[in-house]
């Protein structure tokens, strides 16, 4: 659950904290106060756009931060990502959320205490919490939202299928688009498979290796120098080993450091430092020794020899044709004979190819058409279940004859979407099946079964989304509930009726509701009033609790706009102690 918000810099709201508890927590207050301002804040929190005009000229930098407390999955799931973002909980396991923007338009997002990408924000909140607005409701209208609402009514194994539907169907396609593009462009495909075949041809005569450029460049340098090579190698191999044949009496290296050596050990006994110095004289003398025999080896090696440097001339030649056309080195030209090979399978438009590809086309369209029928099969036994569980709470929310219907009916051919013959009917198909889902609303008996968007007046679209909320809240989602002013256009009984279900859907859920109706701030277990300060220069909103008579004083003026009112302050206590028992009950 959300334990707290505070809110600074953002519209009329200056500095101001809410205080929010488990169960329903309700806002109210006058028109123009700030209310919305919370649920904005709310919506920046969990990730939401930045709104920099928004924003409070002074101190020109809005911040809004919220403390988490998560149990259950939803705490090991949303923990899990923060620390794989590099943040941590407090060491009470709470979580702090806070969000930060400028009058500039700049934001930033912080997840206990350390910086993170906005979008993880947004992450978060699609774990903790759902918001519902006037908006929403709008959005029930689309036929995609209605779908959603059924599939995600339907539960896990029907969300399983839709999944293996949405791969297949993209399997499917891509096939299907492949074959046509093959078919399509096969005459520029053949043009360019030639031309890849003659460049392979090429290489592949030469046969360059990796790196061949480079290692007959250097093999071709020593054989170009190889007196000047020999001679330094001979002259170093005699400074440091003397002559082979002994005739030159110049004393060499090794015989230098042999004396040194001995001189220095015969007066060890005398300083012991001459003895670590002798020591490590016989180490360079080692040294040295392997090195003469590497310069042995390599004159031994040094060959002057012309006809091979005639095969090193060629044989560069060649790969310098092979650079000069396909890549800058040998490494690049095999880099490019195997991308060609690629190619090449993705161009083949044989016959054979072309048959095999449509033989994977029909068997992916069976089986696209296959598991759409069991999603339909699967929406429609959810249809009716999902239509009488609606029905119900709407018999609850004071509209006891009324009923709602949801249709699954197939989704007609012909618009732009590919056909297929599903459970013996043709129909377009995407990737979420082929249906198309509706929801009608039947007002009252006799009346006709109306698309929600044609059927249904704001009020009574208010209480069917919140009677689809009440459905759905049994089957868990996020634990913190909002609801801003989905109670527009009720009043009386229905209002009541919706201050009930909002307090059962508080048993298992937070509950935050942005209200203008006494008959749902009633039933609050914590009443949270947004007053609007007009007394200097600049406006200004604050949020306070209220409890006993300052509550029954809000509830009087949301009833007759007379705070002071004996009659309405009567009629306030008496309407929450009616919300009590409910409660109770």
């Amino acid at each position: 659950m959300l334990e707290e918000l505070r809110i600074t810099g953002l519209g009329v709201i200056e500095d101001t904290t809410l205080p929010l508890t488990r169960g329903m927590n309700v806002i109210t207050g006058e028109t123009g106060a700030g209310k919305t301002m919370v649920v904005t804040g709310l919506g920046l929190l969990f990730g939401g756009r930045a709104d920099a005009a928004r924003v409070r000229a002074q101190p020109g930098r809005a911040m809004i931060e919220g403390r988490l407390r998560l149990t259950g999955r939803t705490a090991a799931a949303v923990t899990e990502r923060v620390v794989d973002a590099g943040a941590e909980a407090d060491e009470d396991g709470s979580l702090l959320l806070s969000r930060t923007m400028t009058a500039e338009g700049r934001s930033r997002a912080h997840i206990g205490g350390r910086t993170v990408p906005v979008a993880l924000l947004g992450e978060v909140g699609e774990q903790v919490v759902a918001v519902h607005g006037q908006s929403d409701q709008l959005r029930l209208l689309r036929p995609g939202e209605q779908r959603a609402a059924l599939d995600r009514f339907a539960g896990f194994d029907h969300d399983k299928l839709l999944a293996e539907l949405r791969e297949r169907h993209h399997q499917w396609r891509a096939v299907e688009d492949d074959l046509a593009d093959r078919r399509r462009h096969a005459r520029e495909r053949n043009q360019e498979a030639d031309l890849l075949r003659l460049g392979l041809d090429e290489i592949t005569r030469v046969d360059p290796q990796p790196g061949e450029d480079e290692a007959l460049r250097e093999e071709a340098q020593r054989l170009e120098h190889a007196e000047g090579l020999r001679a330094a190698a001979q002259l170093a191999h005699q400074a440091v080993a003397g002559a082979s044949d002994g005739a030159d009496e110049t004393p060499d290296a090794t015989s230098l450091l042999g004396l040194a050596r001995r001189t220095l050990e015969g007066q060890s006994s005398v300083d012991r430092r001459l003895g670590e110095l002798a020591a490590r004289l016989e180490e360079a003398a080692t040294l040295v020794a392997d090195v003469s025999v590497e310069l042995g080896g390599y004159l031994d090696a040094l060959d002057a020899d012309p006809a091979r440097l005639q095969e090193l001339y060629e044989r560069r030649a060649a790969l310098r044709a092979l650079t000069r056309k396909y890549a800058e080195d040998v490494d690049g030209v095999i880099a490019w004979a195997e991308h060609a090979r690629e190619r090449l399978g993705e161009l083949d438009s044989s016959d054979e190819l072309l048959e095999e590809l449509d033989r994977e086309r029909l068997r992916l369209a069976g089986e696209v058409a296959e598991i759409a029928a069991r999603v339909s099969t699967g929406r429609k036994e959810a249809a009716g279940r999902f239509a009488d569980a609606v029905t119900v709470e709407l018999a609850g929310l004071a509209m006891p004859h009324a009923r709602v219907e949801v249709v699954v009916a197939p989704r007609a051919a012909g618009r732009g979407e590919p056909t297929l013959t599903v459970a013996g009917t043709e129909c377009g198909v995407g990737p979420d099946g082929a249906d198309e889902i509706e929801l009608r609303l039947l007002a009252h008996p006799g009346a006709p079964a109306l698309p929600l968007q044609k059927g249904a007046s704001g009020g009574e679209l208010s209480r069917v989304m919140l009677a689809i909320e009440v459905v759905f809240a049994g089957a868990g989602g996020p634990p913190t509930l909002v609801f801003d002013e989905v109670d527009s256009g009720v009043g009386g009984q229905a209002a009541v009726e919706i201050g009930r279900r909002l307090a059962r859907l508080a048993r298992v859920h937070q509950v935050l509701v942005v209200t203008h109706l006494p008959q749902v701030a009633a039933f609050a277990d914590q009443h949270l009033v947004v007053a609007k300060d007009t007394g200097g220069a600049v406006t200004t909103s604050g949020v306070r609790a209220v409890e006993s008579t300052e509550r029954a004083r809000e509830l009087a003026r949301m009833l007759a706009g007379l705070p002071d009112s004996d009659l309405g302050i009567a009629h306030a206590e008496e309407l929450l102690a009616v919300a009590d028992r409910e409660k109770r009950g």
